[in-house]
This record gives structure tokens, sequence and C-alpha cells, in this order.
């Protein structure tokens, strides 16, 4: 047992040390209004205008929250050509007429299209498809984009959001800036789940490895991606992340490492200060699908593999306090491990404003996520993986 408490509090000592201080990350400083004025300059005078922006909105059933996520894209106080097209994947809801409702309100119909989606073909994921339409319809309609904006319809960005995320992608020459929202975390269940959520998110993507060219981690968020177009392009467009269902990150993996040289372009992920998520996760169950729907994805749907990240988890996350209360002072080194958990876990608590008397039940936590990491795979096993506002997308045991 002492060696077992002794590997456990190894392995933490790599994760706090050596993990690419994934446990430190915050929200980037905001750009400064002087920095924001030179960028603007220079484009100015380097093309005539601030470059133009388009974002993409895919949406399925999201009549809840979509004229408010709307409303804040409309609302961008951005400098140059800003359009938003909404993708209605065929929804039930009338998740159309509430995005174009909210454009009404503001008088801003004349920079809000609204497509509905074609029928899935096979081979795609549902959220692809639809970014898919709404890109391929700004060259059928005409639209200047040199950026794209993509975001999801359940995102309030805050109004400078647009103006600082090009400017940065301009400013460090990156050809991907995402930010990982700030999920809602009211609920008891959001409040005891969603911080572990963005913690292991952050361990398995390191934000400043991702950041750096010369780390191969690529990852990204999916709420809110700021693109340059020309290296989507170069990167095979989004039809070249067609089937993926953690779309975000294939995405960042594709324009980080397009060229196959082992040459890799600069791209950035950040915790948004401002920007957050409107979805509530009101019961235990919201965030154990949204869990289960892409956990044995990440795995590759190998057996092997979800065993092995289930016995890493009990090993990491279980066997410290479980031995450091049983054993007491004779199994220090578990004692040692659970403390550095906590402290770990204690910056991305601060960040959802929660009081650090969770970070010891941070292996709770972590038992909850084994389980839909486990459910996930049940799910595919009986063919039903992948499943998300009534739409089943993994691969058959056959196909994958």
């Amino acid at each position: 047992m002492l060696l077992i408490a002794w590997l456990a509090l190894l392995i933490w000592l790599v994760l706090v040390f050596a993990r690419g201080g994934f446990w430190r990350v915050q929200p980037a400083a905001p750009l400064s209004e002087t920095t924001l004025h030179a960028v603007g300059q220079a484009e100015i005078a380097r093309r005539g205008a601030w470059p133009a922006l388009v974002a993409v909105v895919p949406a399925r059933n999201e009549a809840d929250a979509i004229g408010r996520a709307v409303g804040s894209l409309l609302k961008q106080d951005y400098a140059g050509s800003f359009r938003v097209i909404v993708v209605d994947d065929h929804s039930t809801d009338g998740t159309a007429d509430a995005a174009q409702s909210a454009a009404r309100a503001l008088g801003l119909e004349d920079r809000l299209t609204v497509l509905a989606a074609e029928p899935l073909p096979p081979g795609w994921s549902g959220k692809v498809w639809a970014q898919s339409q709404g890109i391929g319809a700004i060259e059928k309609l005409g639209i200047p984009a040199d950026f794209l904006l993509l975001t999801d319809a359940d995102i309030h960005h805050p109004a400078d959001a647009a103006t600082q995320l090009v400017a940065r992608a301009i400013l460090e020459d990156r050809d991907l800036v995402s930010l990982m929202v700030r999920l809602r975390c009211d609920s008891l269940w959001e409040k005891a789940l969603i911080p572990a959520f963005v913690f292991f998110f952050a361990k398995l993507y390191p934000f400043s490895w991702v950041g750096d060219v010369k780390k191969p981690t690529a990852g990204a968020a999916g709420g809110c991606m700021m693109v340059r177009r020309s290296a989507l392009e170069e990167a095979g467009g989004i039809e070249s992340i067609r089937g993926e269902l953690i779309d975000d990150c294939s995405l960042a993996a594709r324009l980080k490492h397009r060229d196959g040289r082992g040459d890799a372009r600069p791209i950035r992920l950040d915790l948004a200060g401002r920007s957050e998520s409107l979805r509530p996760y009101d019961d235990w169950r919201e965030i154990w699908n949204m869990i289960a729907r892409t956990a044995f994805t990440q795995l590759r749907y190998s057996p092997w593999l979800l065993a092995g990240t289930v016995a890493g988890m009990v090993l990491i996350y279980l066997v410290p306090p479980v031995l450091a209360l049983w054993l007491g002072g004779r199994a220090w080194p578990a004692c040692v491990a659970w403390a550095l958990m906590c402290i770990a876990y204690a910056p991305m608590l601060r960040y959802y404003r929660r009081s650090l008397l969770w970070a010891p039940l941070l292996p709770l936590v972590a038992l909850f996520y084994v389980s839909a990491t486990i459910g996930s795979a049940v799910r595919y096993w009986r063919g039903t993986g992948g499943q998300w506002k009534a739409r089943v997308q993994a691969p058959t045991r056959e196909g994958s």
C-alpha cells in the first residue's frame, strides 16, 4: 500500500510541476485600447479596413438561449464588416424564429442570415455539417470574410469579444484563437461538477502547450473559436473533420499541424474572462450525458485505453484519500498527494468563484466522471454512442 501511495505522489508531482502548469491557467488579460488602436491602424493602412468577420452559429433546438446569444453577437462593437449566419439544424422548438426575433428587436436584421440545414449526409457529425453549410453560404451570398467566429447557440459574448479575438490573432499571427467560455455554475450539481470538467480538460490539453509551436498538443473549445479563413482552407476546409465528434480539438490539430512536415502553426487557447455559456445543467444526468457523449470517442473506442483510464483515475484521485483516511500518518505520501490535488484544483475553484472547501471532494467528482466514461463505452457498444439532442452520431462497432 505504501508503494501505491508513493506512486500516486510521484504522479501528482509530475502533474503539478511538469504538465505545462495546466492547473494555474487563468483568463488572458484583455488587450489594451492602445494596442487595439495600433492593430486597427495597421490593418487600415495595409488593407483599408479591419478584417471582415462572419460568425457561424449551428443551432439545434436552442430556442431558450439563442436569442440572447445572437443578440450578443449582433451587438459586437467591431470596426470591420461583421455578419452572423445561424444554421438551424432541424430544430422543432422555433429556434430560427427566436434568432430572427432577437435581430428584429435590435433593428439589426440586415446583419443576420438564418439558413435551414440540409439533411445530414452519411459520414458527417451534425454540428460540423451545419458549420459547413454556414461557411459555404459565405461564398454563395458574396459575404466578405477574412476570419470566421465559430461559436455555439448558447454562448453570450461581451461587446468587445470579436475585436479582442481578431486583434490577438493578428498581433500574434495565430490561425486559431479559442476561448473556453465560463460554463454556468449556479445549481448545486453545477457547483459540484462543472469546475472539475474544465480542470480535467486543461489537464488533458494544457493551454500553454497548445500555444507552443514546439509542442504537438492541439486543443480548442468549440463554444468560441476565431479561425483565419485562409488557414482553414489550407487545412482542407471544415470538411476535413466531417466525421469528428470532438470537432473543436480535431480542428485545432488540423490547423496547427496542417503542413504535414512537423512544423506547427501558432494557435491559442485561453479561459474566457467574460464570454459565458447560457446552458443550464440543473440535474446531474445532464452533466453525465455531456461527458458520456464523447468520452469513449476521446479514447478512440479502445477497451484497453478505457481500462487504463479507469485504473489511472483510481490511482490518481481515489487512492490518495482512501489511504490517507485509512492509514493516517503511516501513509504520509498519500496525504501529500491529496494535498497536492487540492492545491492544483484551487485555482479552478477560484475561477468559478467557489469555496476552496470543495477541493478535498475532487476524488468523489472524479468517480462521477469515471462512471460517465464507462457509460460512454456502454452506449457505444449498444450502438447509441455520441447521442446528443436525439441524434446518435458515433460510428458503429463494425464501422469504427
